[in-house]
């Protein structure tokens, strides 16, 4: 049986793009678009990874993580930040949040599912 990843992400055309390459690759895809109730989307799915947007609709992707991180049945799920937000404030924060990796778009296909499953692999 595939992992499971929670793609909390807001554009649809990157859910699609994601969703395909990790779909063809194994990988049972769930999606979430908000961040407003996106830390009970991935209590409920138990995922084996996350890929979280940064800018969501009603709540941000840091303080999902800060949430996800804080969580003793979630707090060692690897997470993959995506984001638009490449500046290196944006990437400390995420680090200080607690991210598994941060990547920023746009991005290639090969390097998604790289970085996927080289998190999934440690």
């Amino acid at each position: 049986m595939g992992k499971t990843v929670v793609l909390i992400e807001d554009e649809r055309n990157i859910i699609e793009a994601i969703g395909f390459i990790l779909s063809r690759d194994g990988w049972d895809v769930k999606t979430h678009s908000n961040g407003r109730d996106a830390v009970e989307a991935v209590r409920a799915r138990r995922p084996d990874l996350v890929i979280l947007d940064v800018m969501l609709p009603d709540r941000n992707g840091f303080d999902i993580l800060k949430d996800i991180r804080a969580d003793a049945e979630l707090g060692d799920i690897p997470v993959l930040m995506l984001t638009a937000r490449g500046q290196d404030k944006d990437r400390e924060m995420a680090e200080r949040a607690g991210a598994s990796l941060y990547m920023t778009k746009p991005f290639s296909n090969a390097e998604v599912l790289a970085a996927v499953r080289n998190l999934v692999a440690s």
